[in-house]
């Protein structure tokens, strides 16, 4: 019996080596698992950062949605104010900016008109590209004058060139809108 019970209580020994080393394992496992994840405060604080800029995107909205009546209003207003309706054409732009010119002295030698629509916009964009001479102040005192024009022109490139003649040579692209 004695050799039974030796046995038996090896044995034992052994199973509660395993066990002893199965929970070491797992207290490796658990403590690993939890260094990996992210503590329960910072999920928390994650969460409630999104919701804020979630807030805060929905304040934005709201303030836009309260101001698009303005911007609509002011917008037909520019439309109405500074944009010449498409039946005054061409015509209308060819005579202000041969206006603009004599005015600051300058002989305009070639203008060249492109026209396109603006989809859904209710507008048509038409560039410009103007060559004119003179001297330095009438270019200078032109483009000042563009710029102070009741009617709307966009300055999109400008380039300086000397002529023969001992003038420069001034190579303007515009861009102005038509209603539709």
């Amino acid at each position: 019996m004695a050799i039974g019970s030796k046995s038996r209580k090896n044995a034992i020994r052994v199973i509660i080596g395993l066990i002893l080393l199965a929970d070491v394992v797992l207290v490796g496992v658990n403590w690993q698992l939890s260094s990996s994840r992210s503590a329960p405060g910072d999920e928390v604080r994650a969460l409630r950062r999104r919701r804020d800029l979630m807030a805060a995107d929905i304040r934005r909205v709201e303030a836009i949605r309260a101001q698009l009546p303005g911007v609509q209003t002011e917008t037909t207003s520019f439309m109405d104010k500074d944009l010449r309706p498409a039946g005054d054409g061409y015509s209308s732009v060819d005579a202000d900016l041969e206006a603009l010119a004599k005015d600051s002295g300058l002989q305009i030698t070639s203008a060249h008109f492109r026209q396109k629509a603006v989809d859904k916009r209710g507008v048509e964009e038409v560039t410009i590209t103007i060559t004119m001479q003179g001297a330095y102040p009438s270019l200078v005192s032109f483009i000042n004058a563009l710029e102070r024009s009741k009617s709307f022109y966009l300055l999109d490139s400008l380039s300086l060139d000397s002529s023969t003649e001992g003038l420069l040579k001034l190579n303007l692209e515009l861009r102005t809108y038509f209603r539709s």
